[in-house]
């Protein structure tokens, strides 16, 4: 009788620590990004001044592909950068990305080329740059219209060779 007991608690705790386990598990891999993506400071300067966001920078085209898909926050000053060398037209979708984002697309020399707004989480359109972009920056729809952020406003990063002064 001793070892039938030994043996159900035994069972029973390795069951139940598996059960924990595959939720830890699971949990980590939804909450999780792909892989870890270093981040650094860019500054945005507009008519009302200059606007810092802490960015992701999308390098790989893992990283690319993978974007802010199966995000379901991001926080107000911050956003990522994919970084296309060389500059190239760009094209971008909310294909498993569940936050509406304003997208801009930034040339070689750091300015605006041209900001598709509120886009549709979820949506397969496509969103093109209009011309060769070294750049596309995602942040939060609302972002461009509440900082007043237009095409030919300067982007600061040291991918364009610029860095905030």
């Amino acid at each position: 009788m001793h070892r039938i007991t030994l043996k159900r608690r035994f069972t029973g705790n390795i069951v139940m620590m598996a059960v924990v386990l595959s939720t830890v598990v699971v949990a980590g891999v939804r909450a999780a990004p792909l892989t870890l993506l270093e981040t650094s400071e860019l500054i945005v300067e507009t008519a009302k001044g200059r606007f810092a966001f802490t960015v992701e920078l999308a390098r790989t085209w893992e990283q690319k592909t993978q974007g802010l898909q199966g995000r379901h926050r991001l926080a107000s000053n911050a956003g990522m950068l994919f970084d296309y060398q060389p500059p190239q037209l760009t094209v971008m979708w909310m294909k498993n990305t569940y936050l509406a984002l304003d997208i801009i697309f930034i040339a070689a020399d750091g300015r605006i080329i041209n900001i598709v707004q509120r886009t549709t989480p979820l949506s397969p359109a496509k969103i093109r740059s209009d011309r060769p972009a070294r750049a596309v920056l995602e942040v939060n729809a609302g972002t461009v219209a509440w900082l007043g952020i237009l095409p030919g406003n300067r982007v600061l990063h040291p991918i364009f060779g610029v860095t905030a002064r």
